[in-house]
């Protein structure tokens, strides 16, 4: 390896599980990771961060793996009372998960910033890679749909995104700034390549690039930039990716995904059963590098951490 710096741009499930093979594999001060912040949302007076709490959850070894979010061995005994309170159910957190918002709610209340938060909770839990949220500042995802406008949450989880989108914005945006660890990790001069994880590129990583000058200092970067496929074989591996990208009218499959991203990579990560797609990326400008990346295990993230560091030669 190199010993230049990662930056790894991510949101929940999917880039949690690369990123997790990315801190196995790098010392932790050669990783930046830097989680989409537009899935947060306030619920019952609680500040929620979703992706983070997946990202920092993945990494310290808490996640639900057969659920798919949150923590293992997770209990609802508050969950259960609050609805006996009359209070809303359709968003729910369990007794574990309830100790990371309130002692953000806290932190938050006291002055910290959204920043500070996550570095603090991120290290009592044994975390060394830096987990930074893409902003300190309020954006927050909008889908608009047949059904009107729905925060994201709300589409998500309460909608199970049933809803068909039409477009999707982010409200904030223009007058969010990153977050100093975004920023720094951007313009660092050992940057040694940016990596997109397998993340839905609609709704965990343009929140990212809808910041102000993120766009456009990842388009000029001369260091190489990597992203895995969050499409294996014209399927999403986790959530709405494949349903979003067929109402957004594109096509779903890799090439797809490599004309989203088309100017911000240099290179896309596809599976090994996307093979035959290597030629339509490459007529796009793109290198295609084929790997297996689907990561169903801890070895498989490790190993696609692995290839994809490869590819980006660091």
């Amino acid at each position: 390896m190199s010993g230049r710096h990662v930056l790894a741009l991510c949101g929940g499930v999917g880039g949690a599980k690369l990123a997790a093979g990315l801190a196995a594999v790098l010392p932790a001060e050669r990783l930046t990771i830097v989680v989409n912040t537009g899935d947060d949302f306030e619920h019952v007076g609680l500040a929620i961060s979703p992706d983070i709490d997946t990202v920092v959850y993945t990494l310290s070894g808490l996640s639900d793996t057969v659920r798919g979010w949150g923590v293992a061995d997770e209990s609802w005994q508050a969950m259960a009372q609050l609805g006996r309170l009359g209070e809303p159910q359709w968003f729910q957190l369990g007794d574990r998960d309830l100790a990371m918002h309130i002692a953000r709610t806290h932190r938050l209340r006291e002055g910290e910033t959204l920043s500070q938060v996550t570095a603090s909770l991120a290290a009592s839990l044994g975390i060394a890679a830096a987990i930074i949220p893409m902003t300190d500042d309020p954006v927050r995802t909008k889908v608009e749909t047949d059904d009107g406008v729905l925060d994201f949450q709300r589409y998500f989880v309460a909608e199970q995104c049933r809803p068909v989108a039409r477009a999707i914005g982010f409200a904030g945006a223009l007058e969010a700034q990153p977050s100093p660890g975004f920023a720094a990790a951007l313009a660092r001069e050992d940057l040694g390549a940016v990596i997109i994880c397998p993340s839905n590129p609609y709704l965990s990583i343009d929140p990212l690039l809808s910041l102000p000058g993120v766009r456009q200092r990842l388009a000029s970067l001369a260091a190489p930039r990597v992203a895995v496929s969050p499409i294996v074989a014209g399927q999403a591996i986790k959530g709405p990716t494949a349903k979003l990208m067929t109402e957004l009218g594109a096509s779903v499959d890799v090439v797809g995904v490599a004309r989203h991203y088309h100017g911000l990579i240099d290179q896309l990560m596809i599976d090994e059963a996307d093979r035959a797609e290597a030629p339509a990326i490459e007529a796009l400008g793109l290198a295609a590098v084929v790997a297996p990346t689907i990561m169903r295990s801890h070895a498989d993230r490790v190993a696609l951490a692995e290839a994809t560091l490869a590819a980006a030669g660091v």
